[in-house]
């Protein structure tokens, strides 16, 4: 049985009850998650630590990882022990040890992502299943460029390219492994929605680039309770107004996700 979420876990879980695109990304993954239970688990850049945390409540036996310090200990705010600390191209984990692996917004964050691919290979089971989560890499979309003219560069959030496209992704994969499902969601408006929230929480941190891009803390969230209450109350609206995605059907979104297998050429 799980146990009730302790005070920095309710402030964290309340702003993702708030934000539309997180609760879009956690179900573009938990679509493609096999049954967790009696399983080795690894999520890998889950930002503050509320998607870990989401996660370990389908069972299995989970571990974290992120690039970032100040990341790391968020996560394990949320979510205690077995919070790992890594470079983007090694880890400490044992041969074969994992049979499922979620990869969430981190690979555009490395230089070394086809590095990476090959430690996953290392670390996971022949039979393990890997899912990952990228931005989508549209250059000419209103949006890229709308986030560009705000000053939100890839700088800012700490990615070295901008995204993949479902074609790169699978050359960066291969041959270690095939991708045997993908799709994109977050269109227009989830996006639009998403700059305006980016932009406000970067004036509010004042914090410079890091590895990992602005994110948003227990503490930060403390810190401005007023602002975020004010947030809360105009919620129903911006929900409203996101819907407008569904419009949107015949264009592609924003992020991409995509479940892949261990490939026979890597065993």
């Amino acid at each position: 049985m799980t146990s009730e979420p302790n005070a920095k876990q309710q402030v964290l879980l309340k702003l993702f009850d708030k934000s539309i695109l997180k609760k879009a990304k956690h179900r573009a993954i938990t679509q493609y998650l096999p049954p967790a239970d009696g399983k080795v688990c690894l999520d890998i850049g889950a930002d503050n630590g509320v998607l870990s945390y989401l996660l370990r409540q389908r069972g299995g036996d989970w571990h974290s990882a992120d690039l970032d310090v100040d990341v790391v200990e968020s996560i394990r705010d949320m979510v205690g022990d077995d919070v790992h600390l890594i470079d983007g191209e090694c880890t400490e984990f044992p041969d074969n040890y994992f049979d499922l692996v979620v990869i969430i917004d981190f690979l555009e964050h490395i230089h070394t992502d086809k590095r990476f691919v090959t430690e996953l290979t290392r670390i996971m089971k022949s039979d393990a299943c890997l899912v990952v989560n990228v931005p989508h890499d549209k250059p000419r979309s209103p949006i890229r460029r709308l986030r560009l003219a705000v000053g939100l560069t890839d700088e800012k959030h700490g990615h070295v390219r901008p995204g993949y496209t479902v074609d790169s992704l699978r050359r960066l994969l291969s041959p270690q492994f095939v991708i045997t499902a993908h799709h994109t969601y977050s269109r227009f408006f989830v996006e639009l929605f998403d700059v305006a929230v980016s932009l406000a929480f970067d004036r509010l941190s004042g914090n410079g680039p890091s590895r990992k891009g602005v994110v948003v803390k227990a503490d930060d969230l403390k810190k401005h309770e007023k602002k975020f209450k004010m947030f809360s109350k105009i919620y129903p609206i911006v929900w409203c107004l996101a819907q407008m995605d569904r419009l949107l059907f015949f264009t592609s979104g924003y992020s991409l996700i995509a479940k892949a297998r261990r490939s026979s050429a890597a065993d």
